[in-house]
């Protein structure tokens, strides 16, 4: 059987969305709105010279958008567009599950401004046998600094949030213990199944180090996260016998569920080593899903647009590398999962379209495309190429030029 593309690459630059959503009066940070944000162009101005991002701009990053440093180019080898949101939400799991067919109307739990409501604190305490401390918003290296030596002091949980909607418990590796961290993080999933206190994600932050000048988190993270409420188009895949692969916290996003084979990382050049390697070296069929959250977890939250833009520069780099090394029968997309535009007010991320650059060596007739209605015409593209059926209940149409099928 042939396919328009035997690999599929999905690589998500995590919040580098690309202007705001039609209804993005309706979402806030802090008393702003998130009307008139757009992570890439307002990076781009705060850049002394501009975005240098060549090989972006080389496949038509500038037809999306008047991004600084960026030219129009012909760009035969790649499509672009821009696509809207469907789902009620701009977190992480929101843009992801959508991306892959799931339409969420009901959002996660937030819990940014005002912290963990104190009933749902202190059934955690009671539970877990262990005093909570912080339970606000914060950077998970800076709340150890905060909150460390008090924690391995009293053996407490130190519980803090983020712009996501996640509970995390950071706790030392040698004084609380691997295992019981875990326990904990399991008793806090189940509390927070309540529709009240559902969060997507509950994370265990282990640390090591000996005061609040080394302290360090370890790789021993783990998430508890909500599967997706339907089957997926990764799903469909598996089902299948295509290749579901995973690189970065995919596989936590889905719990696991669709996902053949995952791959964690601890940086976005550690996520594109482990990519590019993906590509020299294994003959698969089907799809190589990655996230790439530094642009995000770094910079985007950190209200730091020149080290966002320092990261696209870098990032760009690496897709360039990519590109020199696809095959005829590869695709490459290049996107994201929602805003975070680091001009903005406040530290939550921002209602956003995402960009849709989609580049294969076989392209022959690229150009600029009219706007998506959603994210999940990703799934759809990659479903249709791979000659599958997108279940009735799943969003999202195939990109028709994308495969060669204009009208």
């Amino acid at each position: 059987m042939s396919f328009s593309y035997k690999r599929i690459f999905v690589i998500v630059a995590d919040s580098a969305g690309i202007g705001y959503e039609p209804d993005a009066d309706k979402f806030f940070n802090g008393d702003s709105s998130d009307w008139g944000s757009n992570t890439f162009v307002h990076i781009a101005e705060k850049m002394p010279n501009g975005l240098n991002i060549p090989n972006m701009n080389a496949i038509g990053i500038a037809d999306l958008a008047d991004i600084r440093g960026t030219t129009k180019v012909s760009h035969p080898h790649s499509y672009v567009a821009r696509a809207r949101e469907a789902s009620n939400g701009k977190d992480t799991m929101t843009g992801h599950w959508e991306m892959m067919g799931i339409n969420t109307q009901v959002p996660f739990k937030t819990f940014t401004d005002t912290g963990f409501p104190k009933e749902l604190i202190d059934e955690l305490e009671k539970r877990t046998g262990h005093k909570v401390i912080g339970n606000c918003a914060a950077s998970g290296t800076e709340i150890l600094v905060e909150l460390g030596e008090e924690q391995m002091r009293d053996n407490s949980l130190i519980v803090y949030t983020s712009s996501d909607s996640v509970l995390q418990i950071a706790a030392h590796e040698e004084v609380t213990g691997l295992e019981e961290l875990y326990r904990c993080c399991e008793i806090a999933r189940e509390i927070c199944m309540k529709p009240e206190w559902m969060v997507g994600r509950v994370i265990a932050r282990p640390y090591l180090g000996t005061n609040k000048t080394n302290f360090k988190r370890t790789s021993n993270r783990h998430d508890l996260a909500l599967k997706p409420s339907l089957p997926t188009v990764m799903n469909v895949l598996e089902d299948n016998g295509f290749m579901t692969n995973c690189v970065g916290k995919i596989g936590d996003i889905f719990d696991g569920y669709g996902v053949v084979k995952t791959q964690k990382t601890v940086s976005n050049e550690d996520g594109m080593d482990k990519t590019i390697k993906e590509l020299k070296e294994c003959d698969f069929t089907g799809l190589c899903f990655v996230n790439l959250v530094e642009f995000d977890s770094e910079y985007g939250h950190r209200r730091n647009p020149i080290g966002y833009g320092e990261c696209l520069e870098r990032f760009d780099k690496r897709v360039g590398e990519f590109m020199k090394l696809m095959k005829d029968d590869d695709l490459l997309i290049i996107t994201a999962d929602h805003g975070n535009d680091p001009t903005w007010p406040g530290t939550d991320h921002t209602r956003e379209k995402i960009p849709l650059l989609m580049y294969s060596p076989s392209i022959k007739n690229g150009r600029y495309l009219e706007e998506r209605e959603c994210f999940g015409d990703i799934g759809a593209t990659v479903l249709e190429n791979f000659n599958l059926k997108m279940p009735k209940n799943l969003i999202g149409k195939p990109i028709e030029e994308l495969l060669g099928k204009e009208k």
